[in-house]
């Protein structure tokens, strides 16, 4: 393999090991924040046992989360200096901004909210856990800020080759920040829900800590429900704006090469990218046509067209993402996301008599998973959605890779970055499960 294919293959791997942990510290901060506000309001010590409880699990996940985030800024400068030297001057504000304003706000106050038990005033330590969960959520926005320019490039100018700042407001209201955000907040508001009710499903399983975990269920499947539906919601007119913004992602999650009106949604397709057909797909009519905009009449454009726009466009070229990847991608990111909005439903529904409900416990272990597919594919059509550019319309992922790159040594980087994601993971699994599937304290959050 050349060292782009291998740079491009860290650089997935590592990111995605990455995000198994932001997303559960968005969604989880939240959860906490509201848990302490409950205990503040009520007096009620069940409360603030369940925050601490909580929180464990919420400082595991929020270490690994850093210690594996550390290295993605490093590959810009190793894989990416192309890249780099073309988007410094933008991906670097935002990225500045997260990390001496957000990441720090956020540190200072977990540590605050850790070690602040009983220490200061119950309103002085709710207010750090809101903090944390505040500063949680703006990283996370700043560093959708900078992805958004990638996606969809606003408020700059070409300057001597390298694209430069000219609008900074343009840049934080990018308008695929406005969807591409509140999808990332509300996936890990559903995550989190989950993970609560799989580990609590556990506990009344074995008959712990009833009333503990009967009401933490009870919490995390409404909030589960919220984030689900919300999601879903978010998603759809995220997709709507990228019929219009990045076409050809869209026609690709679709697997639609040919122009129709009106559209047929397929259910299931197999795509022979040579002939540029569908071997053979099963669709509903009109069903594409109504997602995209809003009626069943609509024309969508497919893969033919929109490869020959471009190519007017952009000059010579393949401008065509990989179809099976981003149509399989898109199914399996939507058929999870629907199992969550069920299972959250029962479990909603089933509240008051959760512990009769053995069967559905025990659905509800392996429930977890199904976030984290919906999110890992997500951003696999994401990102691989845009191909060939690594800045939509403007850089091409061959003209973002360091020069004169040894293939060995990304190999390597590959090998020894993978191996110790994987191991950081388990860690971070074991950990999680053995504080997680622990008895309740009544002292401060275990170290």
């Amino acid at each position: 393999m050349e060292a782009l294919d291998l740079a491009r293959w860290q650089f997935a791997i590592t990111t995605i090991f990455h995000f198994f942990f932001v997303p559960l510290t968005l969604g989880l901060s939240i959860f906490i924040a509201l848990l302490e506000t409950k205990y503040v309001r009520s007096g009620d010590e069940m409360f603030k046992k369940m925050a601490k409880f909580w929180g464990t699990i919420f400082i595991i996940n929020f270490a690994m989360g850093v210690v594996t985030g550390i290295v993605q800024e490093f590959q810009f400068g190793m894989n990416w200096s192309e890249y780099s030297r073309f988007m410094g001057d933008i991906f670097g504000a935002p990225l500045a901004i997260e990390a001496l304003l957000a990441f720090y706000l956020e540190s200072t106050f977990i540590g605050v909210w850790l070690f602040g038990w009983d220490k200061i005033s119950k309103k002085a330590h709710l207010v750090s856990a809101w903090l944390v969960a505040l500063a949680s959520n703006i990283s996370a926005l700043w560093i959708l800020i900078a992805n958004s320019f990638m996606q969809h490039p606003v408020g700059y100018a070409i300057q001597g080759g390298r694209a430069t700042m000219q609008d900074f407001f343009a840049l934080i209201t990018n308008p695929n920040v406005v969807y591409q955000f509140p999808h990332v907040l509300t996936a890990g508001i559903a995550l989190s829900g989950f993970v609560v009710m799989g580990l609590s499903a556990w506990h009344l399983l074995r008959k712990h800590e009833l009333s503990f975990f009967r009401t933490s269920f009870r919490w995390a499947a409404t909030y589960a429900l919220i984030g689900s539906v919300l999601v879903g919601v978010i998603g759809h007119f995220q997709g709507q704006f990228l019929v219009v913004h990045q076409p050809l992602k869209m026609a690709a999650a679709e697997a639609l090469w040919e122009t129709e009106q009106p559209a047929g949604f397929s259910i299931i397709a197999w795509s022979d990218d040579a002939a540029q057909r569908n071997v053979f797909d099963v669709k509903i009519p009109g069903v594409l046509s109504f997602l995209s905009y809003n009626n069943f009449t609509s024309k969508v454009e497919g893969i033919k067209d929109l490869q020959a726009q471009a190519v007017k466009q952009y000059g010579k070229g393949n401008y065509v993402p990989p179809v099976m990847l981003n149509f399989w991608a898109f199914r399996i990111m939507v058929g999870a996301g629907t199992l969550m909005v069920l299972l959250a439903f029962l479990a909603v529904l089933w509240r008051n008599q959760i512990e009769k409900k053995t069967g559905f416990l025990r659905a509800m272990l392996w429930a977890p998973v199904l976030p984290y597919l919906a999110g890992t594919f997500g951003w696999v059509m994401a990102e691989t959605g845009r191909w060939p550019w690594i800045v939509y319309g403007l850089q091409k992922i061959e003209d973002a890779i360091s020069p004169n790159v040894p293939a060995w040594n990304v190999a390597l980087s590959l090998v020894l970055l993978g191996v110790l994601y994987g191991v950081l993971s388990i860690i971070a699994f074991q950990l999680a499960v053995k504080y997680g599937t622990g008895e309740v304290k009544s002292e401060a959050v275990a170290g």
